[in-house]
């Protein structure tokens, strides 16, 4: 550890210092035109200011990020009390659980921490870009807290506790907030945030009331598949310039995390399931006749195991691990991460109140080659697990999702339960209300819909390293200041993107902001572009394959192909190349401005659709500075004044067994600022296309 004098000095603080700077912080709340008035100070101004965050101050000049603090940027500081390091040491000290002894302290002091520790603290109590309380407990502001992205690359949960004091991961209490300075925001904690540093098994063990469901995962030898914590490389990109010149930021690392959904012994009893033999005789009945539904299993030769014994309960097709498998993610995710809402400042969103939309997203799960559905009934914030309502992508109405009645309710749902949301080092685990099993009635009626997958959803490193849903400011922060609208990945980054000239194709993503985009995101990038990415699983069947696109003047021009590996040989030429280097409005293709139309674009929505296009989802909004005011639907991207919309691909057999990999070929060799982009993709049944009593719904 780097010697530091001022650690020994810090230890004669008196016990009588301590009590006054306590008292000092019960003190009475600024005034609230107050908040916000600027006072010239750095965040490291405020710290040393307060003898009370002297701790803190050590453990930043220890790791050098007290300079940081008080130079140029943008940041969200969180400064815990003198005493809430002190207990935090001591807890970390006489942790009898710790792998390792006392954590890697050397004594229980400050001179006990190591380097490593004292990174850990700093960088966990501070985040890219400027949070205020408003912030920390809701987008909009109704206190219901929310998952953040720390500088330490680990997530911190907020809420509001019985007192109404904003809350970090439930131990750390915010006791002076939104303190301004010039580069950023400060707020004075009780206590060190803390952050469990132990993996997804170890902290599931801890939940005595999950007993059972720990039980399967450990003789299932599940219990192995989410103990990874990173990928184990240290990576490096040599250009990470923006099409302006400006450099981007790079990440260095890769993080595995998993999601983990578990029925507690109670939710267990309810089914009747009061042992682990129990709950074997359940996924036996649940699995048994699973390959009339399961298509992965007959497609690849198996047999449904119903065997009991622990080598029986180890095998992939066996009905318990079946029924384990089912209930992990491959992506780390907080509740509130889970589907994307609408979200403040971004003129292109998701649109809730607009459109009558309701937020839902999939997930593939360790089953193999199975998915979830996540889906936020509005208005509210609960969320389901294979919610199924009949006809959901269907409708009976211009311009809306359709009539209740046409939409009646088949499965309520597993609901996610509020009562966990347990961070571990590598992922999260969620209480689930009810029993989830991946029954016939998920590829026959949940799945059987419209399925929209985002990019930034089924490329899950997307999720792990807690990229997803960040804004430029968080990004610019993130950079050094620098530029926040791109993040520049090096190629070999994602495990399901395969570039195939190495760096001459650029792999950027365009984080949260004005884009028109499904979630006002995009992963897209440029060059001498030749890239492949792995598609999501769906049940066997025929599906239109579409993919969504913006007309742009410095869009691609390039082939698509699809295959069932990214070897060249196994695809197959889709249709002619695209041409989306067209600015505005794409007539070339017979696009029609729907709101100057008496249907509101229902015969020239046909019209796009003969010649394989169709406009973009009436669920995100147009820009509205370009949109024409007074119009029918303005201000969605039907009518949008640069338009969006979805190239329409034959249909096609998807099997649930294959993989399937969708190839981008620039097809312009001296040009290399023209850009390929996957923002989403639709996997449609043809039946639900050909439906003679409904149509499809424009969300």
């Amino acid at each position: 550890m780097k010697k530091n004098r001022l650690f020994n000095k810090i230890q004669t603080l008196s016990v009588a210092t301590l009590a006054v700077a306590a008292l000092a912080s019960c003190s009475n709340e600024p005034d609230g035109e107050d908040l916000y008035t600027s006072t010239g100070k750095t965040i490291t101004d405020y710290i040393t200011e307060d003898p009370d965050l002297s701790y803190f101050y050590q453990i930043l000049q220890h790791v050098e990020l007290d300079k940081s603090l008080a130079a140029y940027g943008q940041y969200t500081c969180f400064a815990p009390s003198n005493a809430g390091i002190v207990a935090y040491i001591d807890s970390l000290y006489n942790d009898t659980n710790s792998p390792i002894p006392h954590n890697g302290l050397s004594s229980n002091s400050m001179d006990g921490l190591n380097d490593s520790l004292c990174n850990d603290i700093a960088k966990y109590h501070l985040l890219s870009g400027i949070s205020n309380v408003i912030d920390l407990t809701s987008e909009e502001g109704g206190g219901g807290g929310k998952t953040l992205n720390t500088m330490l690359g680990y997530p911190v949960s907020t809420s509001i506790d019985a007192q109404g004091r904003t809350t970090l991961n439930d131990v750390a209490h915010i006791v002076s907030p939104d303190n301004e300075a010039v580069n950023g925001i400060f707020h004075k904690l009780d206590n060190v945030i803390g952050r469990d540093t132990r993996l997804l098994p170890d902290v599931l063990h801890s939940l005595t009331n999950y007993s059972i469901f720990y039980e399967a995962l450990v003789k299932t030898g599940l219990c192995d598949s989410v103990l990874k914590k990173d990928k184990g490389i240290t990576y490096s990109l040599k250009d990470k310039t923006d099409t302006n010149g400006s450099e981007l930021y790079s990440p260095t690392d890769c993080k595995i995390r998993y999601t983990i959904f578990a029925e507690s012994d109670a939710v267990m009893a309810n089914a009747g399931i009061n042992s682990f033999d129990d709950l074997v005789a359940y996924a036996n009945r649940q699995y048994r006749n699973a390959a009339n539904w399961y298509h992965y299993l007959n497609e690849k030769g198996l047999t449904v195991n119903t065997g009991t014994t622990n080598d029986d309960f180890k095998l992939r097709n066996n009905a318990l691990n079946m029924f384990v498998a089912y209930h992990i993610l491959y992506a780390g995710m907080s509740k509130d991460q889970m589907v994307f809402e609408k979200r403040s400042g971004n003129k292109w969103n998701y649109n809730v109140d607009q459109c009558g939309g309701e937020p839902y997203d999939y997930y593939e799960t360790m089953l193999p080659n199975t998915l979830i559905k996540i889906w936020e009934p509005q208005p509210g914030t609960t969320l389901y697990i294979n919610r199924w309502k009949l006809n959901n992508t269907l409708t009976n109405e211009v311009g809306t999702r359709g009539t209740s009645d046409m939409h009646p309710m088949q499965k309520q749902g597993v609901r996610i339960d509020q009562s966990l949301n347990k961070a571990a080092h590598n992922g999260y685990i969620h209480a689930l209300n009810g029993m989830l099993v991946y029954d016939t009635n998920v590829p026959n009626g949940v799945l059987h819909e419209r399925l929209r997958f985002e990019a930034t959803t089924f490329l899950v490193e997307f999720i792990n390293n807690g990229f997803r849903y960040n804004t430029m400011a968080q990004m610019s922060a993130m950079n050094g200041g620098g530029s926040g609208a791109r993040i520049a990945f090096p190629v070999t980054y994602f495990d399901n993107v395969y570039c195939y000239n190495g760096e001459d194709t650029k792999v950027r993503y365009n984080v949260n902001g004005d884009y028109r985009a499904y979630q006002a995101n995009a992963f897209q990038g440029w060059g001498q572009y030749d890239v492949a990415i792995k598609f999501p699983h769906v049940p066997t069947g025929t599906y239109e394959l579409r993919l969504f696109y913006s007309p742009m003047d410095h869009g691609g021009f390039m082939q698509f192909y699809l295959g069932t590996s990214k070897n060249v040989q196994t695809m197959q030429v889709l249709g002619l190349p695209l041409d989306v280097r067209v600015p505005g409005r794409d007539e070339r293709i017979g696009w029609t401005d729907a709101s100057e139309e008496e249907d509101q674009g229902i015969a020239s929505d046909k019209a796009l659709r003969n010649r394989g296009y169709m406009r973009a989802p009436y669920s995100f909004r147009g820009h509205p500075d370009t949109v024409d005011e007074g119009k029918t639907g303005a201000g969605n991207c039907r009518t949008d004044g640069t338009i969006t919309l979805r190239k329409l691909f034959d249909p096609m057999v998807f099997k649930q067994s294959e993989d399937y990999w969708f190839r981008f070929k620039n097809m312009i060799s001296d040009d290399s600022d023209l850009k390929w982009q996957l923002d989403f993709i639709e996997l449609v049944p043809v039946d639900i296309i050909n439906n003679d009593q409904y149509q499809e719904d424009w969300m």
